[in-house]
């Protein structure tokens, strides 16, 4: 069947809105940066300094190559908050604003002048959101919150091996998702009551909250199981685990359901693994005193055999094992091609460059081609006589 596409001559599903973003680093510029692809307006307001993110190698050019990945779409505006023309410039774009992201520190943006109490004075229907690691209470509240120390006390590390450093973000992503979530729920209901809202969003609730499946022994203890059997998904079940090729490379093996181990089995010609006492309480199990046989078979396989030569036996009897791409392997996929996730563009500042897409496009709710990144102040000039204020007389100043 083949999806209806979709009328892409509609304007972006938040065209005429306008945020002002306070945030810097990953999970508020991320939020951001889907608002912006949106079609939101998304003023980025940065300290002379910039946002760090800037500085983060490696860099394309004019830009370094994560804040390029998070900052698309939007205006870059300097201005120094603690001085009476940048706490003027920024009271006016409040006031003109739909929804503020801050991720200051606890007690930050009140002594800028730029809190929720002072902020829906301006603009009394704002969406205001504030991310932070830890949220606005609570006992560690005024912690810093970067990604690695939040991922530790989600107890998400304690699960996997012990000591292994995680390969994604994932409490930035999900303090910038919850984030996006949050600001859409409150456009929406704002749309009926005409109220503002002010969100609190914490990466360590976004990823506790994600961590439902990955914490599923502790909360069974809580309720007072055992927690025993634990799921096995961290490579305890050796039908869901990863394994090492002839050719130095791995293939990630998912054969969780009894049909797909069976049409593995045959595969490489091991049908006698293949048990009729197999039930759907085994998907996530150890396998108990099968594991063993198990692990030994697919292992001898993906031993004899190269990643590639794998990946083609199994792709061709529709077998979920597949090679573990690397990070360019994954960006010239013909898959993420095909379906608009990664694409070239000219940049003015960084000439010709890949960026990823956003998922929202090919529904026609998000822009296909974006505003490319900012330089640091790029737009002050601009949005300051938007404001109905001078521009600055010096470079880089407010």
């Amino acid at each position: 069947m083949t999806a209806a596409k979709p009328d892409m001559k509609q304007a972006p599903a938040l065209d005429g809105l306008r945020v002002v973003d306070f945030s810097r680093l990953l999970p508020g510029p991320w939020c951001t940066q889907m608002l912006a692809d949106l079609g939101a307006e998304v003023i980025k307001v940065e300290s002379p300094e910039g946002d760090p993110s800037r500085h983060n190698p490696p860099r394309q050019q004019a830009h370094s190559a994560y804040f390029a990945g998070v900052n698309r779409g939007k205006r870059s505006v300097v201005l120094d908050l603690r001085s009476p023309d940048g706490a003027e410039a920024a009271r006016r774009l409040i006031a003109r604003a739909d929804i503020l992201v801050e991720s200051f520190a606890v007690g930050v943006a009140q002594r800028l002048g730029i809190d929720y109490a002072t902020a829906r004075v301006l603009k009394p229907d704002l969406v205001y959101c504030s991310i932070s690691g830890f949220g606005q209470n609570g006992p560690l509240a005024e912690s810093p919150g970067h990604d690695l120390v939040v991922q530790a006390g989600s107890g998400v590390l304690g699960v996997g091996p012990a000591g292994a450093m995680p390969a994604f973000q994932a409490a930035d992503y999900a303090g910038g998702t919850f984030a996006l979530i949050g600001i859409l729920s409150a456009l929406h209901r704002r749309r009926s009551s005409g109220e503002g809202a002010y969100l609190d969003i914490a990466m360590f609730d976004g990823l506790l909250a994600m961590g439902d499946i990955a914490l599923t022994g502790a909360l069974a203890r809580a309720n007072g199981q055992s927690g025993t059997p634990m799921m096995e998904v961290w490579g305890g079940n050796p039908r869901y685990a990863i394994y090492p090729t002839a050719d130095g490379r791995h293939v990630a093996v998912s054969l969780l359901e009894k049909r797909l181990w069976a049409r593995f089995c045959d595969a490489i010609g091991r049908a006698d693994l293949v048990f009729d006492d197999e039930r759907p309480e085994h998907r996530h199990s150890d396998h108990g005193e099968r594991a063993a046989h198990y692990r030994a078979a697919i292992s001898d396989y993906c031993k004899r055999h190269s990643a590639a030569e794998i990946d083609r036996a199994m792709q061709a009897r529709d077998v979920p094992v597949r090679v573990v791409a690397s990070p360019d392997e994954a960006l010239a996929s013909d898959h993420a091609r095909a379906r608009g996730m990664v694409y070239q563009e000219d940049d003015p500042h960084d000439g010709r460059v890949t960026r990823l897409g956003n998922p929202l496009a090919r529904s026609g709710l998000a822009a296909a081609r974006h505003r490319p990144p900012p330089l640091l102040g790029e737009h002050t000039a601009e949005v300051l006589a938007e404001l109905g204020l001078s521009p600055p007389t010096t470079k880089g100043e407010p």
